[in-house]
């Protein structure tokens, strides 16, 4: 068991619809913020953590993800024939990324501050975490609508509820995903077993964070990257 994980899975199969014009014939992570690639901004993080193994998933516009990442060491898990949502597709993706927890992060947001993938590196404990997500507070989730994925305890533990928003960064042990018979479904299905076991943990972002799932986002995330420096 890697200890900390050092494998990332790299979230870039979406159809990005809520991005309207500008994924009508590019896939999302290649929409730019601030002058750069979504997925460029990503990889950013993963070499500042120092990541052994990159693996992204590829399906809308899949030829385009490959064409940009080629040449950047990140692997290929391919998507074309169907799309497996969160949860399926990181099981797919475990043959790439080999075995044990591993890092998932959403190439649809913008961070500044400390990095997230290292923060969570250090905060992980496998001896009594299956995952352990990034969350920040519903009011300093830049460009995010609604009142939070979770709850979070004094002891790190999370619950479904309101007021911290998962910010699509996290470690998670994918053994758990082969107990799931369904082959398309949302990694959401692993983390309600998980909370239930009380094997769920949340860690605080302590920079900023902007979701970038519609175009109005874009200047917002771009305005705090500006104020970052």
């Amino acid at each position: 068991m890697r200890n900390p994980p050092d494998a990332l899975m790299l979230y870039a199969a979406g159809f990005g619809t809520r991005m309207g014009a500008l994924t009508r014939n590019r896939p999302k992570p290649l929409v730019e913020v601030a002058g750069r690639p979504l997925i460029d901004h990503a990889l950013d993080l993963a070499r500042g953590a120092k990541i052994a193994r990159m693996v992204a998933n590829v399906h809308w516009q899949a030829d385009q993800m490959e064409a940009h990442l080629a040449g950047t060491g990140v692997l290929i898990s391919d998507e074309r024939g169907r799309i497996l949502e969160t949860g399926g597709g990181l099981r797919k993706a475990t043959a790439l990324l080999g075995p044990g927890p591993v890092l998932t992060l959403n190439t649809d947001a913008i961070w500044t501050g400390p990095n997230v993938l290292s923060a969570l590196q250090a905060g992980w404990d496998g001896t009594r975490m299956s995952a352990l997500l990034a969350l920040i507070p519903v009011e300093r989730a830049t460009g995010h609508t609604g009142k939070g994925d979770f709850t979070l305890a004094p002891d790190g533990m999370i619950r479904r509820g309101e007021g911290y928003v998962y910010t699509g960064a996290q470690i998670v042990d994918p053994a758990g995903l082969t107990a799931i018979p369904e082959a398309v479904f949302s990694i959401n299905l692993l983390w309600d077993r998980l909370i239930a076991e009380g094997r769920a943990f949340g860690l605080l972002h302590q920079g900023g964070w902007c979701d970038v799932g519609r175009p109005e986002s874009i200047p917002l995330a771009e305005a705090m990257l500006a104020d970052a420096r």
